[in-house]
């Protein structure tokens, strides 16, 4: 343990210094250094302001690398979507480091941002050390990036004895700061998950909105074409909070409804879509993922073909955890009896309904059942356990959610069986919560199989309250519902061989910027255990 202390004093001493050499001093970042390659400059453009305004980030990290992302956007607001650069490709410049001062450089190249892809730049590394702490940042002429930090996997199946992270979800720029963003930053934390709502595909109020920011007029029209899509991101990326926390730590996203448009499945958009075609929204979800994929950290794998991109993968974190990271809105049967929530809907109960798609689904359940990783976690989007919201007898579930693929969660409860702890994250609610995963939800007796942390959002929402009449209405009817809050912020998990810890992290206001944060609970499910204990 006093490894670990030491490890995280000099971590969060280095974090320190990274945010005041990076996100927090970009506008000086345009010094030049001799530590560069001596590559010509000439091929660069002359920028009218300042082309590294979206920050860097990285992200799908592995034993011996991750990607390093960046896109050059001079204007990144320019209603065309192109950030205010040329039409030809421009040559980035990149260095790896294993200090922040790049002294001990372990990698250099050079890569092009091409206008196909919005200039955004994805540099996949290999060879490097696992476990280890690096730097990094680009340059394109004489213009440096900020730097940012990430970290290398430990190797495959290697012991481990402790793992932190944070997950996070739903950041409607309108509703509120990332204030959260900035303290998730200063986290001592070895992986970030986003699990989706990155942006939110509807309009922008020039003027009315909860940051009191003005932005241009084109903002009024929904995000259903590529250069709107790429606007709606910049627009988020711009904000130093979010690109703090980006610079800070290696992330693993995934997509959610909001990211392409409200409560759609797989080739259904949603009801009263200015898209409503199957031609017009496949050309829309195809813009939606081309812009996801230029400004997020992901690999080449991951590069759409039109309308399709391959989203659900697997990290292994030494022997200690292994991460599926879910897709469960490009393959999921359209919802049962609309996109509410509904009492007695029959069709959720159709076993030839899914989540996941057969694929996905085997894929997970093969997985789980071949693990030998000492927790098994689940990373995805909707609420995965049961949640009643009608008071009584009666029963009212959400069909957006698992409630509304019920032998599809059955499914996946019954592989829970055969791997060793496992755990589900989720996003999308906009509440913190911790649940039991129940062999039989009406019968709170029945037998425990897993756990449930669901995280609240970054701003979707706005200030949000403590506990509301709904929420006790939920912690009645759901005695497998051990906790639920409505304030924003994200969760903290602390892994060892022993137990899972989740805090939940809360702010008291997000419509104004520089709340403190504070933890409003934690539960601990320990091995071989399943189940919860408030710490």
């Amino acid at each position: 343990m006093a490894r670990r202390g030491t490890l995280a004093l000099g971590r969060h001493l280095a974090r320190r210094r990274l945010l005041q050499l990076g996100v927090l001093t970009a506008a000086a970042a345009s010094l030049t250094t001799e530590a560069w390659s001596s590559t010509s400059t000439t091929a660069a453009p002359r920028f009218s302001e300042y082309p590294f305004s979206l920050g860097v980030a990285s992200g799908d990290p592995a034993p011996d690398g991750m990607v390093l992302w960046t896109r050059l956007a001079p204007e990144p607001l320019a209603e065309d979507g192109l950030g205010g650069m040329p039409n030809r490709p421009v040559p980035v410049q990149f260095e790896v480091a294993e200090d922040d001062n790049f002294r001990r450089v372990v990698r250099r190249g050079t890569v092009v941002a091409r206008p196909e892809l919005a200039h955004s730049v994805h540099v996949e590394l290999h060879g490097l050390r696992p476990g280890r702490e690096y730097f990094y940042r680009f340059r394109v002429g004489r213009v440096e990036s900020p730097v940012g930090r990430t970290r290398t996997l430990p190797p495959t199946g290697a012991p481990v004895g402790m793992l932190t992270l944070a997950f996070a979800s739903c950041q409607r720029w309108s509703e509120g700061f990332y204030t959260a963003y900035r303290h998730m930053a200063e986290e001592d934390v070895d992986l970030v998950f986003h699990l989706g709502d990155y942006i939110y595909e509807d309009p922008i109020n020039p003027t009315s909105n909860a940051r009191q920011q003005t932005v241009p007029d084109y903002f009024q029209v929904e995000a259903i074409t590529l250069p709107r899509y790429r606007t709606q991101y910049a627009l988020y990326k711009m904000d130093p909070d979010l690109q703090a926390a980006h610079a800070a730590h290696p992330w693993v996203v995934t997509i959610d409804d909001h990211d392409v448009d409200d409560s759609w499945a797989a080739d259904v958009p949603k009801e009263n879509s200015p898209t409503p075609t199957r031609e017009e929204w496949l050309a829309r979800r195809a813009a939606a993922f081309q812009a996801f994929y230029e400004h997020q950290p992901v690999r080449l794998v991951s590069k759409p073909s039109g309308p399709d991109m391959q989203l659900y993968r697997r990290f292994a974190y030494g022997d200690l955890a292994e991460f599926s990271v879910l897709d469960t809105r490009q393959f999921r049967s359209d919802q049962a009896c609309g996109d509410g929530r509904v009492i007695g809907c029959e069709d959720r109960l159709d076993p030839t309904r899914t989540m996941l798609g057969e694929e996905q689904e085997r894929w997970l359940l093969d997985g789980l059942a071949r693990s030998r990783a000492q927790w098994n976690v689940l990373a995805q989007q909707v609420f995965f356990c049961q949640r009643d919201f009608e008071e009584g007898p009666e029963q009212r579930f959400g069909m957006d959610e698992w409630s509304g693929y019920e032998p599809a969660r059955a499914r996946v409860i019954e592989g829970f069986r055969r791997t060793s702890n496992p755990v589900v994250l989720t996003g999308d609610v906009h509440v913190h919560a911790a649940a039991e995963v129940k062999s039989d939800f009406n019968d709170p007796t029945s037998e425990t199989l897993a756990v449930e942390f669901a995280t609240t959002s970054i701003s979707s929402g706005g200030d949000g309250a403590d506990v509301t009449p709904a929420t006790l209405i939920r912690l009645k009817e759901n005695p497998h519902l051990k906790f639920e809050n409505q304030q924003r912020g994200y969760a903290v998990c602390t892994v060892t061989r022993r137990s899972w810890r989740t805090d939940f992290k809360i702010l008291p206001y997000v419509v104004t910027p520089g709340a403190p944060i504070s933890v409003r609970a934690s539960y601990v499910t320990e091995a071989g255990r399943p189940g919860l204990q408030e710490a």
